[in-house]
């Protein structure tokens, strides 16, 4: 009986050495794991392509113009001209955005365009510059975006469409005589306006209205003969918003007589077209009566004579 115990105490022994072991295997391997984590596989998907990347040096900017040779560059004086149109060209856009609203771009913005039109003249010009060279087509026909071309263009098309040499001198240094009359007779309509409009509406129709009436005048002196641009075009736009309904205002203009001389006379037109007729038809019937009496007249005559 004491044998037996003792054989299973031995075997117990040897069974908590054996676990003992196999517990620091285990935190062997897991310390190991951790040091060296688990890696995906190395191999790659056949459906998925390779990306190439190069390593490129910190040390260095990738600039592409600087791996061109000199003859495909362009000039010191072409490089000059495009640095100049760009200087310019954000001049006059700064000048048009201000001026966008009350519309003042042939006013204001003249000068700024002149300059701009100046130096895409010598751009585009056949002329050759200093030495020899010209920019035509190293700058607006080297490809197929002409991009200079295309920023012009676009500026241009807004001047264009504004009408401003209509309003501004041949040399585009500021406003011509009839724009500038045209100004001093809408700044008089203008002061009429802020000194009366805190008050009754009623006197500022009757103290402006000679203001205002000249102002008109010229305004349509000036659209017929075609010589408006926007500029005026918005300026009398908002005068006669302010005076008609602002103010409540009312002018009676020179195109309106015609006008009621017209309706007028279509108004009385069937009028006097029925009265024609009526009077027509009451001759005609005269005429149609009278010959039937002279012929009953002459029977009676007959008659009395065969008596007698």
């Amino acid at each position: 009986m004491s044998l037996h115990r003792y054989e299973l105490g031995f075997l117990l022994i040897i069974l908590n050495i054996y676990s003992l072991g196999l517990i620091d295997a285990v935190n062997v391997t897991a310390s190991d794991s951790a040091a060296n984590p688990l890696q995906a596989p190395s191999y790659q998907s056949h459906s998925s392509s390779a990306v190439y990347k190069p390593a490129v040096d910190s040390s260095y900017s990738i600039n592409l113009l600087s791996s061109f040779p000199e003859d495909v560059e362009i000039s010191e004086y072409c490089s000059e001209m495009l640095r100049l149109f760009g200087q310019r060209y954000v001049a006059y856009v700064n000048c048009l955005i201000p001026a966008a609203r009350p519309v003042r771009v042939c006013q204001n913005c003249s000068p700024e365009y002149k300059s701009l039109s100046d130096v895409f003249l010598n751009i585009s010009s056949d002329q050759m510059g200093p030495g020899n060279v010209s920019c035509r087509d190293s700058i607006l026909r080297s490809d197929r975006l002409m991009l200079v071309f295309l920023l012009y263009g676009n500026l241009a098309t807004i001047w264009e469409k504004s009408n401003c040499k209509q309003c501004v001198t041949t040399d585009l240094k500021g406003p011509n005589n009839d724009t500038l009359y045209y100004l001093t007779l809408l700044n008089q309509t203008i002061t009429c306006f802020e000194k009366y409009k805190e008050g009754n509406h009623t006197e500022l129709c009757k103290s402006c209205i000679l203001p205002y009436k000249d102002l008109n005048d010229m305004y349509s002196g000036m659209e017929k003969n075609s010589t408006l641009c926007i500029d005026l075009e918005d300026s009398m736009n908002m005068t006669r918003k302010l005076w008609s309904k602002n103010f409540g205002c009312s002018y009676p203009h020179g195109e309106t007589i015609p006008v009621i001389a017209v309706s007028s006379f279509m108004l009385f037109l069937p009028i006097i077209f029925y009265l024609s007729s009526f009077l027509h038809s009451e001759q005609k019937k005269r005429k149609l009566i009278h010959p039937k009496r002279a012929k009953s007249h002459n029977s009676l005559m007959n008659i009395q004579d065969k008596q007698s």
